[in-house]
């Protein structure tokens, strides 16, 4: 995997022979080039034998931390805070990391305590402040899955799948070539390239690994492919090179892009970049959404937030791209946030260094929001997360079967590919359900209307009963809701309820009453249907919202009753003036008028006017004390039926 996280993706064009100069320059020339397993060798010849510099101690520890090698990078960050204990951020951050990653939890926590103090303003400092108890957060979230080797893996590093057409697919760095085998001098394996395996979903097992024998492989890195669902395209992750050039930054160094590539007639064609790739930074792990209009990926482009952030970018139906769109603060660090898989129930997989874990990168999953905003971010637990890297996790939201890739321990190479079952899911699932009926006979009504409103008495959802009277909604645990059923004949009800916090069914069974109530020019409509007065706030004229849920229902009375007139009388309480409280109520009966005009009725149906302090419905006139209770009921609006 570390050969293909952003930054961690770089074709190395040197050689190895050991200059005449001392050993601490061949070191840096080795590290400068990202030849890290040679820095290594060269570094630790010396400090073995006392040399002691900030510098070098820097540099072998990102050098195993690049790496993923933390038992190294921990023992040489420790030298570093030795010789300087108050080193740059990020050496803070890379230390805690390096120790969750070999067991010591709680030397850990004293150096993230320590960087969240000095570093303030960093959001893995405030991430780490507001979630100091994360291990028992972890904890609760653990024992999820069952995990297995997923069959298909080396003695080197193998990560990142995908499923199409029956197959798996991944990057792998085995080399099964003939001939010229290409090491990669930043880990010392071999480059990676795309490799596949038929997979039975009925069996769950796979067959014989084959390398990919196409354009998509090149003699350099490729991984992380993903296929459209018609087959006819795939995108993948490849260092700066097509066309047997390779690209540069001004620094010479070859970065990695997000290619794709067309199929025709059986055979992939025309690779090229996308256009919004760059050869001054890296694109990375490309993952589409469930409708194929957006791609989200990994990019340490300008403007990022961190070593790497996650990015998302609109595909209309042309095959235009959009300009990228950093997915922001609440997701991305200044660490790296990689690897994003999204599935069609708006969850956004993804690996984090820098979201409170365990070590390492560990797995996260967040909610997309309507706004594009990213919520409830939550770490899957110590089935899925070690203290080592865990990350490329994708699922079938229905089956809840997946893969992720690991380099934690009892692996078979560097990396490894393990394949779950999810036996509980993470996110609190509740279903609102129940069964219409007839309160005096019992009998079910089917066809009854039944909308469901939030706690702002915001509509949600709504939906018909079915033929046995039964209705359900989805929504979410521990929230307080309203239901409410209508029927002709029938008067309007509404039901709250409260939504447990724990994933199951909650059951709202609805009794409907036979309306009886014959109405007559001059009756108080209100009264008649059951429908509460429509109260203001003091000294407001705005419809509040539980005012429109009854507005609703007037509205609906009028709809069903096309010849009704009504005269809509506002009242006030006695607090403020005569005049203006008379003002007060011509504004809430023209309020009340133009609601009902707004949403389909006729002006000539309806008239409206104030009326004032003139008609209080208790004792509560000038001068009285009364509580806010009593002088509610009199800020109130009636519905006077003038005509039918």
């Amino acid at each position: 995997m570390k050969n293909f996280t952003l930054l961690c993706l770089i074709i190395l064009d040197i050689f190895c022979g050991y200059s005449q100069q001392s050993k601490i320059k061949s070191g840096n020339k080795n590290y400068d080039n990202y030849a890290y397993v040679d820095a290594i060798k060269t570094y630790e010849r010396v400090a073995n034998k006392g040399y002691k510099s900030e510098d070098l101690f820097k540099k072998i520890g990102n050098s195993y931390y690049f790496n993923s090698k933390f038992e190294g990078s921990a023992k040489w960050y420790d030298e570093l805070f030795s010789v300087n204990p108050s080193p740059e951020a990020e050496y803070y951050y890379r230390y805690a990391q390096s120790l969750k990653a070999t067991g010591q939890t709680n030397k850990a926590n004293k150096i993230l305590s320590e960087f969240n103090a000095k570093y303030k303003n960093d959001s893995r400092a405030k991430l780490y402040r507001n979630n100091v108890n994360y291990l028992d957060k972890i904890k609760a979230n653990s024992g999820r899955y069952n995990i297995e080797n997923a069959g298909i893996n080396s003695k080197y590093s193998d990560y990142g799948t995908f499923i199409y057409n029956n197959k798996i697919y991944f990057a792998s760095a085995r080399d099964t070539g003939n001939f010229t085998k290409r090491k990669h001098k930043w880990t010392g394996e071999y480059f990676t390239n795309i490799y596949d395996a038929n997979a039975d979903t009925k069996t769950d097992t796979t067959s014989k690994v084959n390398k990919i024998r196409s354009t998509v492989n090149s003699r350099f890195h490729e991984s992380t492919i993903v296929f459209t669902k018609d087959g006819n395209t795939v995108y993948f992750t490849r260092n700066n090179f097509a066309d047997g050039k390779k690209g540069k930054d001004a620094n010479k160094v070859t970065l990695v892009k997000i290619y794709k590539a067309k199929l025709e007639n059986g055979k992939w064609t025309n690779v090229e970049a996308l256009p919004f790739t760059s050869d001054n930074y890296s694109t990375a792990h490309p993952a589409l959404s469930p409708d194929e209009k957006t791609m989200y990926f990994a990019s340490d482009m300008p403007g990022s937030l961190g070593q790497s952030d996650l990015y998302k970018v609109s595909i209309d139906g042309n095959g235009v791209y959009g300009t990228p769109q950093n997915l922001g603060k609440d997701i991305n660090t200044e660490g790296k946030e990689t690897f994003p898989y999204v599935t069609s129930e708006n969850e956004i997989y993804f690996a984090s260094d820098g979201h409170p874990g365990l070590g390492g990168l560990d797995v996260f999953v967040g909610q997309i929001e309507t706004d594009g905003s990213i919520s409830d971010i939550q770490n899957l637990g110590n089935d899925i997360n070690s203290p080592k890297d865990d990350f490329a996790y994708i699922i079938d939201p229905v089956t809840r079967r997946g893969y992720f890739s690991s380099n934690k321990d009892g692996g078979l190479g560097s990396d490894d590919i393990y394949k779950f079952l999810e036996t509980k899911r993470l996110k609190c699932v509740q279903e609102l359900n129940g069964v219409v009926t007839d309160a005096e006979t019992g009998a079910v009504l089917p066809g009854t209307k039944l909308t469901l409103y939030d706690g702002m008495q915001r509509i949600k959802n709504s939906t018909v009963a079915d033929s046995n009277g039964q209705y359900d909604f989805a929504v979410e645990c521990g929230k307080n809701y309203s239901v409410r059923a209508e029927k002709p004949e029938y008067s309007t009800k509404e039901v709250n309820v409260s939504i447990p916090e724990t994933s199951g069914k909650t059951s709202l069974p609805i009794a409907l009453e036979k309306s009886i109530c014959k109405v007559t020019i001059g009756d108080n409509l209100g009264k008649c249907f059951g429908i509460r007065m429509i109260y203001f706030d003091l000294d407001k004229s705005n419809i509040r919202p539980e005012a429109a849920l009854d507005l609703e229902k007037i509205l609906d009375v009028l709809n069903q009753n096309p010849t009704m007139k009504l005269d809509i009388r506002s009242h006030t309480d006695s607090r403020a003036s005569h005049q203006y409280n008379q003002s007060l109520s011509d504004r809430r009966a023209k309020s009340t008028v133009n609601w009902l005009i707004e949403n389909g009725i006729a002006r000539e149906r309806l008239t409206g006017r104030g009326y004032g302090e003139t008609e209080l419905v208790n004792e509560c006139s000038d001068d009285v004390n009364c509580t806010e209770e009593q002088h509610q009921m009199n800020r109130r609006s009636e519905f006077i039926i003038t005509g039918l």
